[in-house]
C-alpha cells in the first residue's frame, strides 16, 4: 500500500478573490527559501512547521467549496510560503483535483531548479502566478536574500512550454520602484507571449506584526507603503 504523502500547510482561505479568475480555494503551504524584506507572511517561512496534511485530507476540504467555485468559474490556488518545496504532494493533489475538473493555479517565486517532479506538476497547472521580485539580480538578492537566475529561467520555461501565467512585481518605493529597472522589466516580459495580466502590487506594511510577534525586526521599518501615484507611475513604464 502506498504512504500517504503529507504536507506542512499554514493555512487556507475559502474566499479568495486575488489568487487567480473567479472564486479560489486558496492553500499556503509552509515554508520558503527566500527571505524578502517586504513579506506579510514572515510566519510561513520556517520549513517543516504548520499542520500536517494528506492529500485526501486537503481535496476533501477543496470539494465542499465546489460549489461556488464552479458557479464563479474559479479554482484552486496554492501559495505560500514557497509552494514548490512541496512538489511531490502538490502533483498528487493537483492529479486528483483535475479529475474532478478544478482549475488550478501556482502562486510561486519561480526561485527553485526545475526538478522531473515539478515539471511534471506544471502539466496540470492551469496557470502560474510567478513572482518577479526583481530584474536586476543584485538587487534581487538585497531584497530576498537570493539570486533571480531560478526566477528568470522559470518565466522562460513556462513561455516555452505555452504554460499561461500572471506576473506579480511588488512596488516597494526606494527597492524596485526604480524606472530603469522597470523599463528593463518591460524588455524582459516582452519576450514572453504566454503572459495573461502583469499586475503591481504596491507595497504595505499589514504584515509588520507578524515580525513583532517573532520578536523578529522589520527590515523595511522606515520605508513608506506605495501610493497610487507611484502604481500609476509604474503601470506608464511597463505599459500596461
Amino acid at each position: 500500500m502506498e504512504k500517504d504523502i503529507l504536507a506542512n500547510i499554514h493555512s487556507f482561505e475559502t474566499m479568495g478573490t486575488v489568487d487567480g479568475p473567479g472564486i479560489r480555494f486558496v492553500c499556503f503551504m509552509q515554508g520558503c527559501p527566500l527571505k524578502c524584506k517586504y513579506c506579510h507572511n514572515r510566519d510561513t517561512w520556517e520549513i517543516g512547521n504548520g499542520k500536517k496534511y494528506t492529500v485526501d485530507e486537503v481535496f476533501n476540504k477543496i470539494l465542499r467549496s465546489k460549489p461556488y467555485i464552479e458557479a464563479s468559474h474559479g479554482g484552486v490556488t496554492v501559495s505560500g510560503g514557497e509552494p514548490l518545496l512541496q512538489s511531490e504532494f502538490l502533483l498528487k493533489l493537483f492529479k486528483k483535483l483535475k479529475q474532478y475538473n478544478f482549475n488550478t493555479a501556482i502562486d510561486t517565486s519561480g526561485s527553485l531548479p526545475i526538478s522531473k517532479t515539478i515539471a511534471e506538476l506544471l502539466t496540470y497547472t492551469d496557470l502560474v502566478i510567478l513572482d518577479i521580485k526583481h530584474i536586476n539580480n543584485k538587487k534581487a538578492i538585497e531584497l530576498t536574500g537570493v539570486s533571480n537566475e531560478n526566477n528568470i529561467k522559470f518565466a522562460k520555461y513556462l513561455n516555452d512550454n505555452n504554460i499561461p501565467m500572471w506576473i506579480n512585481q511588488v512596488l516597494v518605493p526606494g527597492y524596485t520602484d526604480d524606472p530603469e529597472d522597470l523599463k528593463i522589466l518591460k524588455e524582459f516580459l516582452a519576450n514572453f507571449s504566454n503572459i495573461k495580466k502583469i499586475q503591481i502590487l504596491p507595497y504595505h506594511s499589514l504584515g509588520k506584526y507578524k515580525w513583532k510577534e517573532l520578536n523578529l525586526k522589520y527590515p523595511l521599518q522606515n520605508v513608506r507603503e506605495a501610493n497610487e501615484d507611484d502604481v500609476n507611475k509604474a503601470k506608464k513604464i511597463l505599459g500596461i
